[in-house]
Order: C-alpha cells, then sequence, then structure tokens
C-alpha cells in the first residue's frame, strides 16, 4: 500500500495506491461517512494483478474537510473532483467499484463528466432510488457523531451501526476503528469525517435521485445487494435488471448495507465481472 496527498480542484486529497501502475486500474470508492481505507482486503487481493485506487472522499478520512460544505459535500463536486484526480493520475479508463455514496458517485460520473472512462461499474448496494427511512437514519446518526474517552468504546459503537456489514473477525473491527477515528480537542475519540457533510442532504435533496443519470449509462452493471439491505429495495433493484444498462443482480447473504467486500467470495465476483475487459 502506498499513501499519497494530491490537490483536485484547490482541495487535497488522501488516497492509497495497490498494485503495480502500469496495470489495469481499479477507482474503489467508500461510502457516506466512511474512507478509502474499508477497501484495504479488497485492494490487497487484488494488488497482484490490478492497480486499485482508494479515495477518500473530500470531508471523510485523511481528505481536507470543505471550505463551503453546502457547495461542495454534492455528487456534483465529488464527480468534478474525480475526474480532476483521474486527469492528474494519467488515469484514461479505470473500472470503477463503489459502496454507496461511492457506487453513487460512479453512476453519475459515467452518465456525466466520466462518460466513455468507466469501462465497467460496480454498485455494493447502492442504486438511482434508494429507501427514503433508510437515508433518513444514515443522515441521523452521521450528522451528529459521538465522541467517546478510548478507542474501545468507538470499536463497540462501529460494531453495533456497521454491523449489517457482515461478518467481520475481531481484527477486522479493530482496523475498521483504527482507520475510522479522531481525536478531538479534549482528547476524545470520534468518527474521522466532518459532520457536515450532511449539508448534501438540505442544499442537495435529490441527488441521490439518479434514474436519469441512470437510463443514459451504457457500459456493463453489476450491482450488488445485501440480502437484508434496507436501502436498496428488491423492487428497486429488479428495475435495475429492467432498465438503463440492465444490470447484472447479485445477492450477498449475511449483509444489509453494505457488504464489506473482505470475503473471497464477494472479491471472486467483483473480480470475475471486471475480467472480462481487463485492457489498461
Amino acid at each position: 500500500m502506498r499513501s499519497r496527498y494530491v490537490t483536485c480542484l484547490g482541495r487535497e486529497l488522501h488516497l492509497t495506491e495497490w498494485g503495480d501502475p502500469a496495470a489495469p486500474t481499479v477507482i474503489a470508492w467508500h461510502g457516506l461517512a466512511r474512507s478509502g481505507r474499508d477497501f484495504d482486503d479488497f485492494a490487497r487481493a487484488l494488488s497482484p494483478r490490478w492497480h486499485v485506487v482508494c479515495p477518500d472522499t473530500l470531508g471523510r478520512g485523511l481528505s481536507q474537510w470543505a471550505v463551503d460544505p453546502a457547495k461542495e459535500y454534492c455528487l456534483a463536486f465529488y464527480v468534478e473532483q474525480a475526474e480532476a484526480l483521474l486527469d492528474l493520475l494519467g488515469l484514461a479508463k479505470v473500472h470503477w467499484v463503489g459502496t454507496s455514496m461511492g457506487g453513487a458517485i460512479g453512476t453519475l460520473g459515467a452518465a456525466t463528466r466520466l462518460r466513455g472512462r468507466i469501462k465497467r461499474l460496480v454498485l455494493n448496494d447502492n442504486g438511482p432510488e434508494l429507501a427514503a427511512p433508510a437515508l433518513a437514519r444514515i443522515q441521523a446518526y452521521a450528522g451528529q457523531p459521538p465522541s467517546f474517552t478510548t478507542v474501545s468504546e468507538l470499536e463497540a459503537y462501529f460494531r453495533l451501526i456497521y454491523a449489517s456489514f457482515g461478518a467481520l473477525s475481531d481484527a477486522q473491527w479493530l482496523h475498521l476503528t483504527e482507520t475510522s477515528l479522531r481525536r478531538l480537542p479534549d482528547g476524545r475519540v470520534t468518527p474521522h469525517y466532518d459532520p457536515a457533510l450532511v449539508q448534501q442532504f438540505a442544499h442537495h435533496p435529490d441527488d441521490y435521485g439518479l434514474w436519469a443519470a441512470w437510463d443514459q449509462l451504457d457500459l456493463p452493471v453489476l450491482c450488488l445487494r445485501g440480502e437484508a439491505s434496507t436501502l436498496l429495495t428488491a423492487e428497486t433493484a429488479q428495475a435495475m435488471r429492467e432498465r438503463g444498462p440492465r444490470a447484472a443482480v447479485a445477492l450477498i447473504p449475511g449483509c444489509g448495507h453494505a457488504p464489506a467486500l473482505n470475503t473471497p467470495e464477494q472479491i471472486s465476483l467483483i473480480e470475475r465481472f471486471l475480467q472480462v475487459d481487463r485492457t489498461p
């Protein structure tokens, strides 16, 4: 793993890179209140054969926080930054694996600024329509992140709110916690993101309504749906099969929102889909 900092649209973004940069590239983009380190297991598994780039979205992980949250925390700005990132890295064509919000960025990008540059799109428990009650729950906890005296207490919190990620070992829960925290001035620990990121829902309330973008897609799409997901409904997944790019949909057992992409079965499912078109 290589850690890098780059400037895109005047904002510093952090990313991790895995594998040979000369190999075909997979962009792995994380969910709303997470970071690129969520893909460590996935990227490590792919790195002997692929170049994997895992950015921290603006306001998450080690990336800079937004200067103007109302304007910058939205899918359109994230897509602009993704385009700038690909240009900076010299990546003409990529595959895209996006968890939750990362999938929405990939969908909008593939329909607009990154049209023709994303060769294959994998959506991890994401679609062009998301269930409003589940979105509201995510917004509620993301907008008011708690703080704790100890890292162990924060880990217990993560185990609770992210139980739907599926089966994680004790070592994986600890890794998730250690790569997802920051210390506050009083020494307490809290999740590693800007709480203002939820301004997206107030200032861009229709951001995740992406059927218009979906219907413009002309690339192969694989959607992974957690079998217990309350965010991506079975009805929406079925509609994704029937319109636009007519996605292939795979049900992932033992998970809700969203599969952690940390098991050999989940990883091999994605790699088989990407392997069909492996040219750089």
